[in-house]
């Protein structure tokens, strides 16, 4: 006889009173546990179960064998200016950590609204679920969000030079922390993952959350950085260290119009000016690297050895600032 399983039937379905006038069907019905049916279904080769992440709970005492602290903040915007456009909620996850990336409790979270100068832009609301009858009459606790902020040795955002600019210009309750981003300080695809954006991270892990809300996406977020890789290790570990390093800008101030095609090719970004720096091209490299991006600057864009492109030094605690 074949037995067919039933993924629906109930306890009491599945009891020996029930449903004895069946017991002369030519197959019978064997109750499955959740467990049980997405563990037959994994093992078919032919399905993937994506699981609803449940965030970590807050801790009251912490371990000591995690001595340093971290700080994951998420920013909904009116826009992408942070000139001109505004914060309209913030979230926090705070957690512990140690040097080698291994996560401990989660301390502390917050998540507030704030409502804007002007009305939500219509496509703000439809990517955040954000509405203004959500955020009337709402302010953000920068006293709830500072408390949190205090003891963190480090602030990750998913896409930091988007979120600082944002908050620095909220408050200066951010200004001089030290910051860390998971787009670009992670090495995705030499971990297994085909793209950067947190709801493919979230989804390739395994999971699945309720995305583009702030307190949400820092918990999606922590779930990713501290998932283990097969070799050891995990995303968190290698985002703490990138973040220890010294990088440098270099710009390629006054170089050729016509080798503009060969800097961007090269990786080189275009700044106006308007933000303080210098008017011309740039590059953020390694200080290992550096020699070798200033033998190229001298021998193919600007052709002249004795060229000397600005440098401007940066640790993370001015990465990522506007």
């Amino acid at each position: 006889m074949t037995a067919q399983y039933d993924m629906f039937q109930t306890a009491e379905d599945a009891s020996p009173s029930a449903g004895r006038t069946g017991t002369t069907d030519r197959q019978s019905k064997i109750a499955l546990t959740e467990i049980d049916m997405v563990e037959r279904l994994v093992t078919t080769g032919r399905y993937r179960i994506l699981r609803k992440l449940e965030p970590r709970r807050v801790v009251d005492v912490v371990n000591a064998r995690h001595p340093l602290r971290a700080l994951i903040l998420d920013t909904e915007t009116t826009g992408l200016d942070h000139r001109k456009h505004e914060v309209i909620e913030i979230g926090v996850v705070s957690f512990l950590f140690n040097d080698q990336g291994e996560v401990g409790d989660v301390v502390g979270v917050y998540g507030g609204l704030q409502q804007p100068m002007t009305p939500i832009p219509a496509e703000i609301t439809q990517l955040t679920g954000i509405t203004d009858q959500m955020v009337a009459g709402k302010s953000i606790d920068m006293q709830a969000v500072q408390a949190l902020l205090d003891d963190a040795d480090l602030i990750i955002a998913h896409n930091a030079g988007f979120d600082r600019p944002f908050c620095e210009s909220f408050s200066s309750a951010f200004a001089g922390k030290a910051w860390a981003c998971s787009v670009k300080e992670v090495n995705w695809p030499l971990r297994g993952f085909e793209g950067t954006k947190l709801a493919y991270l979230i989804g390739q892990a395994g999971y699945f959350h309720d995305g583009h809300r702030a307190v949400d996406d820092c918990f999606a977020l922590l779930e990713v950085l501290a998932l283990p890789a097969p070799d050891g290790g995990n995303a968190l570990g290698e985002l703490y260290h990138a973040s220890q390093q010294a990088r440098v800008r270099i710009y390629a101030e006054n170089s050729p119009f016509d080798m503009k095609d060969h800097l961007k090719a090269r990786g080189y970004r275009w700044s106006d000016g308007s933000d303080g720096r210098p008017k011309s091209w740039w590059l953020e490299v390694s200080e290992e690297a550096l020699d070798d991006e200033r033998h190229y600057l001298r021998t193919e864009i600007y052709r002249y050895p004795d060229a000397d492109p600005p440098t401007k030094r940066l640790t993370a605690f001015d990465r990522y600032r506007a």
